[in-house]
């Protein structure tokens, strides 16, 4: 059933990359998993912020960000404040404080929409998945690799997978929203 266990995966991805995007989506409590989306122009290339310095969340409101380089601080600084986040970074010798401001209420529902979007893109994702498996087990079952029991049993498999996936969205969705519209 090499159909149905890369259907499964293919889901699996669609599921974590929903989840690693909500986690880029900014509430107002601050996690070291906002900045995950800066990127930093370091020793010739792009790179994420957690790889050239530690991001700590020592209080609800309030990033810190400590690069291992201490050379690499004003840039650091300059990719948080650039990047399409909202954040205001201040220096302090060499630890870059981060204050998480509080969401205005018409930016949350910005963000909810945004939330959904990424919900809707994982779901295409999960469908598309599962249009490809069963394309697939059609094939298999007009070539005659399977029989038409199988091919109905693994159809139905299929299914049962696509609804399970398309519900770990909607429950992250759920989840993030709440949190997104907390106050």
């Amino acid at each position: 059933m090499p159909s149905v266990r890369e259907a499964k995966s293919q889901m699996e991805k669609a599921v974590e990359a929903v989840r690693r995007e909500f986690s880029g989506v900014r509430t107002s409590k601050a996690t070291p998993a906002l900045l995950d989306t800066i990127r930093v122009d370091a020793y010739g290339s792009k790179m994420p912020v957690n790889q050239v310095a530690t991001v700590s969340a020592p209080e609800p409101r309030l990033l810190v960000v400590q690069p291992w380089d201490q050379s690499l601080v004003p840039v650091v600084e300059k990719a948080i404040r650039t990047g399409d986040l909202g954040l205001n970074p201040a220096t302090e010798g060499g630890v870059i404080r981060v204050p998480i401001p509080p969401l205005t209420e018409e930016r949350r529902k910005e963000l909810v929409r945004v939330l959904h979007k990424l919900a809707e893109e994982g779901r295409v994702a999960v469908r598309h998945a599962r249009q490809e498996a069963n394309k697939d087990i059609k094939r298999k079952k007009d070539t005659h690799e399977i029989s038409e029991d199988d091919a109905e049993r693994e159809l139905k498999e299929v299914q049962k997978l696509t609804d399970d996936f398309i519900s770990k969205i909607d429950q992250l969705l759920k989840s993030k929203e709440a949190e997104v519209m907390e106050v």
